[in-house]
């Protein structure tokens, strides 16, 4: 009995002893995360509400919830509770995980509103951990978690662990509240990025308190409000997007001992070993806690492998930014296409094999051969004018590409007046905001429309005058063809003008789209008929009506299909750069431009053997209708 006692007066005198110094670590820690607390600027805009975005929420929120289910690892009809509370979660529960209302996979809004019922009024939470790390002495890490419901990005999945941390020499939080942090670094999908103190893309609030920049629906958190590109796993494929509208939250923060059994016991949850969402295939799975990160325990190593810097995509420039438009734009596309073959992958996969199969038919139902570029005024068939116009383009390479750089210096004109317009403001009187800034963005839209309108009706018309020099057998050269082009441009401008204008009023009704449409496919001989029968603006409209009745459909598709051509081999190809090389983002966009550029004539190429069939079947349709065929071989009896 006397052992009993003294045994139990000895433990009792070690925890008098060492429970002040808990106790008063615990509050350095507290002190520390306080300090230097991040401010979370967050993009205000979303498809469901302006100003409603998803928030770094206090998990205690989600126990004891009737919407929130724990599910065990055994399949379907895995339930294990409704509402689970903390303490349920401090059992490790391995390969469990949580279930919120709504499917990953077709979020709509639900989760957004969700949130908002769960949140109500209260205030957005971080949470604070202080870490060290054996075999890394005299560095110190604190970290600051956020938790997010949803992540309504690429990768579509339930919850959404993201952190930033802070790096100190300093072996305890005593040493580290008498100094300033040495590094600071910001995760971004499976990777993060780092920035030194005090240096110039980290904003700090108060000298102390860094504004992180959660991207829109990914929640990768970056140092400034831009579009930035990922290539790579820790970059994350696709485009984040931290743009304004804008606005701050300051977080409540709550610290996590970094004594583990302290940890446990304040936070339960803290053991959990589960996934913060539900299961689904491959990436779209919830995520793992903080305590399953390899940051949570070794986080001076993590911190070693951040990258420098991120990739912003260049806001604009005379060459466009159609390479890395069409790379953001492909891989959003590309992941719904994904989502929908996870989700339903039978309806998916047959949807997708009965289109193969009908672009199967009809490439190889379309005659392609003879493909004689040559004697113009000849009726073609849909794949003889695709054939024809890329033989005539290889065949005479440098003469379409000089026809095709004049966009470049159109394209660098347009960037020159708008910039000169732009900044030209404060001289004109004209405000940054408000009403005359819509007037202004109107002229500064209008100038680049037209420039541009009467690039690519220069580049068409040089291209049918071309053609016909070189069906006359005379040499051409692309400035002579320019030369030739000239005296019609007026009214080509004229005309393509009208279209323009009568085509996109009608595009911006959704109900008034079909007639757009329509008219786009009536209107698509404009430039040849201008040029080779020297008409005016409003006949130039009549004659290419004229000739595309009752061939709408084959007008239509040939100029989409050589456009498609054309529009996509640059951003292709600038994709292609962006997944296989390290080539800047400007570098890319340039290449792209001038692939766009020197490709330009293959749609006037497309466009103008539409012409020359329409305008040959037209005039032959008296003479097709001949009441006796001739007979076209002999027949032996």
């Amino acid at each position: 009995m006397w052992t009993r006692l003294a045994v139990v007066m000895a433990l009792a005198g070690i925890a008098f002893v060492f429970a002040p110094s808990a106790s008063a670590d615990l509050a350095q820690e507290r002190a520390l995360a306080e300090r230097y607390a991040p401010v979370v600027r967050l993009v205000a805009h979303t498809d469901c509400a302006p100003g409603k975005p998803y928030l770094p929420i206090n998990v205690d929120l989600l126990f004891g919830q009737p919407t929130v289910a724990l599910r065990g690892p055994w399949g379907p009809g895995d339930l294990v509770k409704i509402g689970p509370s903390a303490k349920d979660l401090s059992k490790g529960l391995f390969d469990y995980h949580l279930d919120f209302p709504g499917s990953a996979l077709e979020p709509g809004c639900d989760y957004l509103r969700w949130q908002r019922r769960l949140v109500g009024g209260q205030t957005p939470a971080v949470y604070a951990h202080v870490a060290t790390e054996a075999g890394r002495p005299g560095k110190l890490a604190l970290q600051y978690w956020l938790f997010y419901v949803f992540n309504d990005w690429n990768n579509l999945h339930e919850g959404d662990w993201e952190m930033i941390q802070l790096v100190f020499d300093a072996s305890t939080p005593a040493q580290a509240l008498r100094q300033p942090p040495v590094e600071v670094g910001y995760s971004q999908h499976e990777g993060a990025e780092r920035a030194a103190w005090g240096d110039d893309k980290l904003e700090l609030v108060d000298g102390t308190h860094p504004v992180v920049h959660p991207a829109a629906g990914s929640h990768a958190n970056f140092y400034g409000e831009s579009l930035y590109l990922g290539s790579s796993a820790e970059q994350g494929v696709g485009c984040d997007d931290t743009r304004g509208p804008t606005f701050d939250v300051r977080p409540t923060v709550q610290t996590i001992p970094s004594d583990p059994a302290q940890a446990r016991a304040d936070f339960p949850w803290v053991a959990f070993e589960g996934r913060w969402g539900e299961l689904r295939p491959a990436f779209f799975n919830g995520p793992t806690g903080p305590n399953l990160k390899t940051q949570w325990t070794e986080p001076i190593r993590w911190s070693e492998g951040w990258r420098a810097r991120s990739y912003a995509v260049p806001g604009g420039s005379a060459f466009g930014t159609a390479g890395t438009d069409f790379f953001c734009g492909s891989i959003a596309h590309g992941s719904r296409a994904l989502v929908r073959l996870v989700d339903n992958p039978v309806a998916f996969g047959l949807v997708l094999a009965g289109l193969a199969l009908l672009v199967i038919i009809l490439i190889s139902r379309a005659t392609w051969r003879p493909a004689a570029p040559l004697r113009l005024a000849h009726r073609r068939s849909w794949g003889q004018i695709l054939s024809a116009s890329a033989r005539m383009y290889v065949q005479r390479i440098p003469l379409f590409v000089g026809i095709g750089l004049v966009v470049i210096p159109i394209s660098l004109l347009v960037t020159l007046l708008q910039a000169l317009v732009l900044h030209a403001t404060s001289i004109l009187g004209v405000q940054a905001d408000g009403e005359e800034s819509g007037l202004l963005a109107l002229f500064v839209l209008a100038i680049g429309t037209a420039l541009t309108l009467l690039g690519l009706g220069l580049v068409q018309a040089a291209c049918v005058r071309a053609l016909v020099r070189i069906d006359e057998g005379r040499p051409v050269g692309p400035l002579a063809a320019y030369r030739l082009a000239v005296d019609s441009a007026a009214p080509l401008f004229g005309a393509l003008l009208v279209a323009s204008i009568v085509v996109s009023l009608l595009a911006s009704s959704i109900f008034l789209i079909p007639i757009a449409v329509w008219l786009a496919g009536r209107w698509a001989l404009i430039a040849p008929a201008v040029e080779l029968e020297s008409l005016s603006a409003a006949r130039a409209l009549r004659r290419s009506g004229r000739l595309v009745r009752r061939r709408w459909l084959k007008v239509a598709s040939l100029i989409v299909a050589g456009g498609a051509l054309v529009v996509v081999a640059g951003p292709l190809i600038g994709v292609l750069l962006i997944l296989l090389t390290d080539a800047p983002f400007w570098l890319v966009n340039v290449i792209a431009g001038i692939v766009y550029a020197v490709a330009m004539p293959l749609v006037a190429l497309v466009t103008a053997y539409v012409y020359f069939d329409a305008r040959t079947r037209g005039e032959l349709e008296t003479e097709s209708e001949l009441t006796e065929l001739p007979a076209e071989i002999e027949l032996s009896t």
